[in-house]
């Protein structure tokens, strides 16, 4: 009997990261099949006037919003990261060590209206939201104390998303924190050995292979990564060799938003909800360094597994072990793939 990644239990590596992900394909072959329940989708108004993200409205100390009629962006009332922390360590022994960071975070409404979501935006509407990805990044990234600007959004309750209005945030900070900093080592040891970006070269490979791309244009692709870890992961990738936001070209941004667009509406046609994720930008540190290593992507890591109520948990052996599926990501790419890109609400 000769080994097949369908039938077989096996580990996959990440190459970004150097890490392995546990595959049990035998134990799901099918995973969309089964449970199919729907959560009941609270309609949400225009504007709220309860909503601390919408125009005009109060938030925590006694701050107003103006009255914005497209994205706003501003300096998050409760910041994990701040500027006034000063400077210092701690050291005990061997063992415990801990030391000062600094940082800045910043809420970026995607929008006024409280009842959209990304789907829902227009094209337009997604371009100005990646205008003011670009504009956060530079006038951040420029700071000499920021090395590392981390956007990313977290959609829906089940991903401990606070408020419903659309919104994603960015942290920016004196350390580069640990996943982009693997991704840092592991693209520079391919790039040095040879000579070329290890995500372009991921690109072609799956282009010509085909089995897990979901959505392509001529300047992005969305794939299922080989060594996706949740069920229906995926990862938005230029497929030209860039190293952050900052190096796009208008077409890029077009392409960029129509991709970002069809991903979210492939997403909620899933199981026909506003379908939850946690989802951000990984780019090159804003270091000083060139990191010509680095190329731009994002990823997407939703929890949804049969259902939209059915959640797939990293436990026992997840947080003990290794990451481990019972999707092949060749499976998920494939569902995916044939699902509409009407949005389902609008059909």
């Amino acid at each position: 009997m000769s080994f097949d990644l369908t039938e077989h239990t096996h580990r996959r590596y990440n190459p970004l990261i150097g890490n392995y992900v546990l595959v049990s394909p035998h134990r799901m072959k099918r995973p969309w099949q089964g449970q199919v329940e729907k959560s009941e989708e609270v309609r949400r108004p225009a504007y709220d006037p309860k909503c601390y993200l919408c125009p005009d409205n109060e938030r925590a100390g006694g701050i107003r919003n103006p009255q914005y009629t497209d994205t706003f962006v501003f300096t998050n009332d409760f910041a994990a990261l701040t500027q006034n922390t000063p400077n210092g360590s701690f050291e005990k022994g061997n063992l415990l060590r801990a030391h000062s960071e600094q940082g800045i975070c910043r809420v970026i409404c995607f929008s006024h209206r409280h009842d959209l979501t990304l789907p829902g935006l227009s094209l337009e509407s997604l371009v100005k939201v990646i205008e003011l990805w670009q504009q956060e990044f530079k006038t951040l990234g420029e700071r000499p104390e920021i090395n590392y600007v981390q956007i990313f959004e977290n959609k829906g309750q089940m991903m401990g998303c606070s408020n419903p209005h659309p919104h994603g945030q960015i942290w920016a900070q004196s350390t580069v924190p640990q996943e982009p900093a693997l991704e840092t080592v592991h693209q520079a040891e391919y790039f040095n050995k040879y000579g070329r970006s290890l995500l372009a070269d991921y690109v072609a490979l799956e282009v010509q292979e085909k089995e897990r791309i979901v959505l392509e244009n001529e300047l992005f692709v969305t794939v299922v990564p080989f060594w996706a870890t949740w069920p229906f992961e995926t990862m938005i990738i230029s497929k030209r060799h860039l190293q952050n936001i900052l190096q796009f070209t208008k077409p890029e941004k077009q392409a960029y938003a129509d991709m970002l667009k069809k991903l979210t509406t492939v997403y909620d046609n899933l199981f026909e909800i506003s379908f939850p994720y946690s989802a951000g930008i990984h780019q090159a540190p804003t270091d000083g360094q060139e990191h010509q290593e680095w190329h731009f992507h994002h990823h997407f890591y939703p929890p949804l597994l049969r259902s939209a109520t059915v959640k797939k948990f990293m436990v026992g052996y997840e947080m003990l072990g290794d990451p481990q599926r019972d999707i092949t990501a060749e499976a998920s790419a494939a569902r995916l793939r044939e699902l509409p890109l009407v949005h389902y609400k609008k059909e």
